[in-house]
């Protein structure tokens, strides 16, 4: 029998759809000569510290290094404890009985550094010796899955692959539990606070940019701007950039009203626009933000569901370029959209078939583990508003990286007015190429080079050197400098993409994949991650760091846990350990010496630390906590929490509870007495509005 392993019960069921396998069994459907079984994510992981005997949470125990990393099966947290989760150990106990009867395995979990890791880790955990082979795929679409089962790769292809998954999860481990224990015991009972080897310079990142905005002092600066006029046509030019009022106000004196200004110079040139290239990941999310404000984490979520329908290809790509197999078939593609897409990306599509295509995004050796982001030649049904609109960039995506090259004359036009040099631009397309293919996501105005904008005109008339145009009207240009704009989702990724380092070039971009913060498929999981826990949150599209995520800041900011470059470093060595150029023991070798300096450091804030550092809580109750006993409640605005976090209590309860906001007298009285009411307004489980009591119970609040 051959055991096939997926990574979700709904591949699982597409799988065995597709080779023939109908009978239902539990936790795992056979037949054909397969037994098409499942994980759901990670049913194994790394163990927690508990399992190498540190129960409870001590500077004196830090650094904590395993000698060696054991696995354990998935665990959830109840009652303060670590348990095992029942569903998981239930899927790895049908898991190992299956393998105890395979002639082949077959493992069949998202590919990519992920799934291995999801495969192995059930793999070693389980003890199991029987070789396996790949299925390597990047569509899910019946095509796709017979040919992938046609053509296994050998399991050992992909051991780089895994042990650069290892490293990544280990350091994650190790510099995630190490620093934020410490970092939690320096500040004394001011609750968790959590760093993490991507997490940290990623919130830098959102603060230092905040920071810089808020502190930014506008300076001023002068223009002058004249008007002309011919054959019809008003068009503008401007002098170059006057730092000081006065110099700008003697610069304008020279200039008479109604006087003639000479041009000195027209000059005109060819511009090619090249085609954007296709998507990746990171940047489908970027421009899913700037277009329908799309938090990362929905994009992908978004872009998920449209792989599992068959319509996409796999989403979590760093890659934005296809070889020359796929390319044979794009024309195939282009005939799909003309048949079934929205009618003007369908009119381009017509338009390309049989034409010269653009080869911008082909080159095998760009290609990683997966190509750019393409639709199938599935047809998309039943989509969702939501579904429709990120299969929709992608198709348009396509249809733009295909066609020509747009063609632009830039026309500059120098005046000399009075002895002032003012400089007029003007661009006219001569073949629109890929911009007629769809609407382009436009920069913010923030974005924008506003030298440009003073100079830039729609239209300008046919104009020749040594001809005299009459200054029509004449003024002076009052500018100011402006901040770099907050972060929002899709700058953060553009940065997190090139570490900070501020690219525009798409190919220079992608040149530097390797060097940036974290992955295309975790990325989102990052950002997600600083909002659950209360460092960032949402003003519109921009991210604002909480008080909270502006203390850790503060404490972090100049320690290496924050440096934005190193992490990109790190996460070069893990690509490199899957081209087989970096070993494991060097790598972890350098994170470990890393861990053991930087948690050093993180327990000395305990001494260097002053205490308006920190937003203090709003007070520290006399009243036991009703879990640990020990412990007493510290209040919040928005939350009430135990101060023996750090030795293992987890009792907290919201400020708000049933939808009424409680006061520190009431919340005292919920305490003390193990209930509160009546109370008007809660809200029940249904939703409806009632009157009752709140009554703690088994450290859990409900309506009675």
């Amino acid at each position: 029998m051959k055991v096939v392993i997926a990574e979700k019960p709904s591949v699982a069921r597409d799988l065995a759809r597709v080779m023939g396998a109908k009978e239902v069994n539990d936790g795992y459907i056979s037949g054909n000569g397969y037994a098409f079984t499942y994980a759901f994510g990670h049913l194994v992981q790394l163990c927690t510290p508990q399992a190498y005997g540190y129960q409870t949470w001590s500077m004196a125990n830090l650094p904590i290094i395993p000698k060696e990393f054991l696995l354990e099966s998935k665990k959830v947290k109840r009652d303060g404890k670590q348990i095992d989760d029942a569903g998981a150990l239930k899927q790895l106990n049908i898991i190992k009985s299956l393998l105890q009867k395979a002639d082949e395995v077959i493992v069949a979990t998202d590919a990519g550094r992920e799934g291995e890791l999801i495969f192995r880790n059930i793999y070693y955990y389980l003890g199991v010796k029987l070789p396996f082979k790949r299925l390597w795929i990047s569509s899910q679409t019946d095509k796709a899955i017979k040919a992938g089962f046609a053509d296994l790769k050998d399991g050992t292809a992909y051991d780089s692959l895994y042990m650069s998954a290892r490293s990544r999860s280990e350091s994650d481990w190790l510099i995630g539990i190490n620093s934020t224990q410490a970092i939690t015991l320096a500040a004394g009972n001011r609750g968790l606070l959590s760093l993490g080897r991507v997490q940290t310079p990623t919130l830098a990142m959102i603060c230092s940019r905040f920071v810089e905005n808020k502190n930014f002092k506008p300076t001023a600066f002068y223009r002058i701007q004249a008007a002309f006029e011919k054959d019809n046509i008003r068009f503008k030019a401007s002098s170059g950039r006057l730092d000081q009022k006065q110099l700008a106000e003697e610069t304008l004196a020279k200039i008479t009203p109604g006087s003639d200004a000479l041009i000195t110079k027209v000059e005109a040139k060819e511009v090619k626009e090249a085609p954007p290239l296709l998507y990746d990941l990171t940047t489908l999310q970027q421009d899913a933000n700037k277009k329908f404000g799309y938090s990362a984490d929905q994009t992908l979520s978004l872009a998920q569901t449209l792989y599992e329908k068959k319509v996409i290809t796999y989403p979590r790509t760093g890659s934005r370029y296809i070889g020359e197999d796929v390319f044979e078939k794009i024309e195939e593609l282009f005939q799909h959209l003309a048949d079934t897409a929205e009618e003007h990306i369908a009119a381009i599509s017509r338009n390309l078939i049989g034409a010269k295509l653009n080869k911008r995004s082909v080159d095998e050796k760009k290609v990683t583990d997966h190509h750019a982001l393409l639709v199938t030649d599935e047809k998309p049904s039943a989509l969702l508003k939501e579904q429709a609109n990120i299969y929709n960039m992608i198709a348009k995506r396509m249809v733009e990286a295909f066609s020509a090259v747009c063609l632009k004359d830039i026309t500059t036009v120098t005046f000399d007015a009075q002895g002032v040099e003012l400089i007029a631009k003007g661009t006219v397309i001569k073949q629109y190429g890929w911009r007629l293919s769809a609407d382009q996501i436009e920069q913010p105005e923030d974005d924008k080079n506003s030298e440009d904008l003073d100079v830039e005109n729609a239209q300008l008339p046919k104009l020749s050197a040594e001809e005299l145009l009459p200054i029509l009207q004449l003024d002076l240009m009052d500018k100011h400098t402006k901040a770099k704009p907050i972060h929002t989702e899709a700058s953060l990724l553009k940065a997190m993409e090139t570490s900070g380092k501020e690219i525009d070039d798409d190919e220079m971009r992608q040149a530097m994949k390797d060097c940036g913060l974290g992955t295309p498929a975790t990325r989102a999981a990052t950002i997600e991650t600083l909002f659950q826990r209360e460092y960032i949150k949402r003003d519109k599209k921009k991210l604002i760091p909480t008080e909270k995520g502006m203390t850790v800041y503060n404490l972090v900011k100049d320690r290496a846990i924050a440096k934005v470059e190193l992490t990109g470093k790190w996460e070069q060595k893990l690509e490199e350990m899957r081209e087989n150029k970096v070993s494991y023991e060097v790598f972890m070798k350098h994170i470990k010496d890393f861990t053991v300096r930087i948690t050093k450091e993180l327990q000395q804030l305990r001494v260097a630390m002053a205490p308006v550092e920190m937003a203090p809580p709003k007070q520290t109750v006399s009243i036991k906590c009703p879990k640990c006993q020990p412990g007493k409640m510290v209040l919040y605005d928005k939350v009430a929490s135990c101060d023996h976090y750090a030795k293992g209590c987890d009792f907290k309860l919201w400020r708000t509870l049933s939808g009424v906001y409680l006061s520190d007298k009431q919340f005292k009285e919920l305490l003390e007495n193990g209930k509160l009411g009546p109370l008007k307004g809660l809200k029940d489980k249904a939703g409806s509005v009632v009157e009752g009591t709140l009554v703690l119970e088994n450290f859990k609040v409900n309506i009675s």
